[in-house]
């Protein structure tokens, strides 16, 4: 169980890696720079958006009714980017991490991610991507507008577990935000 964990946070870290290191790309990748005013590049809050903490504030009885256990503290750091949370295990199931973070959902846009998707979720703007290309159809990431930030669901679904893993990963992680997004407060 420890070492299904430890695996869960690397790959978390490794995706934390991969958005610095993007962000360590020229902003227009070779193209010229616009000229004649302020960059529009995107720059994060210097902290987590406060108002929610997902590790206290989702409702126990919707983390009974996914079914999802075990839950640990998963903060870390990287570069100025900030991740603030818990990850859960579901039995036979996915594995999501939700986070607040200071990216915000134009930062993840910005990064041009493989099957970037956009949506509303509880009337906040929301993006779902696949940053982790070695297991493209395993893992998703879904960012979802905060107030300096966003909440951020993270979804392990790897093909061997035996409830989830023929499922789509971006479909159920949609699925688990769709249910856990209501809960936070309208002004955070």
């Amino acid at each position: 169980m420890t070492s299904g964990r430890n695996s869960r946070r690397l790959t978390i870290l490794a995706v934390g890696a991969a958005l610095v290191l993007a962000g360590c790309d020229s902003p227009t990748n070779g193209d010229a720079a616009p000229t004649g005013g302020p960059s529009t590049t995107p720059s994060s809050a210097p902290d987590v958006p406060t108002g929610y903490d997902p590790c206290t504030d989702i409702p126990q009885s919707l983390l009974d009714a996914e079914r999802l256990r075990s839950k640990d503290k998963d903060d870390s750091d990287a570069s100025g980017v900030k991740w603030r949370g818990c990850v859960w295990n579901q039995p036979d199931g996915y594995s999501p991490a939700i986070r607040t973070t200071n990216l915000t959902v134009d930062m993840v846009r910005d990064k041009k991610f493989a099957d970037t998707r956009e949506y509303i979720v509880n009337g906040r703007r929301a993006i779902s991507t696949r940053q982790v290309d070695e297991h493209p159809d395993a893992v998703c990431t879904i960012n979802v507008e905060m107030k300096g930030g966003s909440l951020e669901f993270f979804l392990s679904n790897p093909p061997s577990r035996k409830n989830t893993g023929s499922l789509d990963t971006c479909e159920l992680a949609r699925t688990l935000a769709e249910k856990v997004v209501p809960t936070m407060p309208a002004n955070v």
